[in-house]
């Protein structure tokens, strides 16, 4: 079978930094115990990989120990668990993605005023659970266009401030709709802040060209990582067969019959060795 894969595929500036720095504190501090706060990354074999060395995942602050180093992950920390965090530990590194802190600080200073934050975003997601912490009043989380008209169904946001921003993974389209809309209905009472990542636009932006040359997409990633999630809806928009897996193992011969082309793209948490991996498997099927 016949491969196009995207060229921009696999890790980001980001997540690239946070393992350089999580790789250099375990070389340099032999006998040290480390760990993360949180998942460094949202990738398993990844996970796997650090666990194997000796590096332990935290999944609350409470577990941290004073003779520990610990990484703070990609994605970012609330702002009050981070300064808990430094009260526990003498040994804090922080490994937030630079376009996630900038993203930080851009909502601490656009709502320092008062404005109230409307953040278009998962929930329960990690960095967005980090970026409303920054936010100094009020803030308002959508996933959706549909949820964003149910929060403007009504007129609680009427003659109010707000500042519009983004988890730096979601969809750049649909950001701009939604920016829109807004636009149309508070005008100048609306300031907009550009947080979306470049490396989400451009692995969006190719992943949608290719699935369109294509007759089956294959997208490589973590299967809890939003970013991988997102390149996978976007192929299946298009109107393509897509198939979302975390190893070249998860493929299946019968997910491709008749397709003689396919699509292969991967999240920015996926190591190369993966995409090597499933590109070799699908050549073979």
């Amino acid at each position: 079978m016949n491969v196009i894969r995207a060229s921009h595929a696999g890790f980001c500036m980001g997540v690239a930094l946070a393992l350089h720095k999580l790789d250099t504190i375990v070389a340099s501090r032999p006998g040290q115990r480390v760990a993360t706060l949180g998942e460094i990354i949202h990738n398993p074999q990844v996970l796997e990989d650090y666990a194997r060395k000796g590096v332990r995942c935290l999944h609350a602050v409470e577990e941290a120990e004073s003779d520990m180093s610990v990484l703070i992950r990609a994605h970012g920390i609330p702002r009050d668990v981070e300064a808990r965090l430094r009260e526990r530990c003498a040994r804090v590194e922080d490994a937030t993605c630079p376009r996630v802190k900038n993203a930080q600080l851009a909502i601490a200073e656009a709502t320092a005023d008062g404005r109230e934050l409307l953040l278009y975003g998962e929930a329960s997601h990690p960095e967005v659970r980090g970026l409303i912490s920054y936010a100094a009043g009020a803030s308002h989380i959508f996933s959706s266009l549909a949820d964003l008209d149910a929060l403007l169904s009504g007129a609680e946001l009427d003659g109010r401030p707000l500042v519009l921003a983004a988890q730096t993974t979601q969809d750049r389209l649909i950001f701009d709709e939604m920016h829109r809309r807004l636009s149309s209905r508070f005008g100048s009472s609306l300031a907009v802040l550009d947080t979306i990542c470049d490396a989400t636009r451009e692995r969006q932006e190719e992943a949608g060209e290719i699935a369109a040359r294509v007759q089956a997409m294959v997208v490589a990633g973590g299967k809890s990582s939003g970013n991988t999630k997102r390149l996978a809806e976007l192929a299946r928009m298009r109107g393509v067969p897509t198939v979302l897996v975390e190893t070249a193992n998860e493929l299946k011969a019968a997910d491709f019959s008749g397709v003689r082309t396919v699509g292969l793209t991967a999240g920015a948490s996926t190591p190369r060795y993966i995409i090597d991996e499933v590109e070799k498997r699908l050549r073979l099927l």
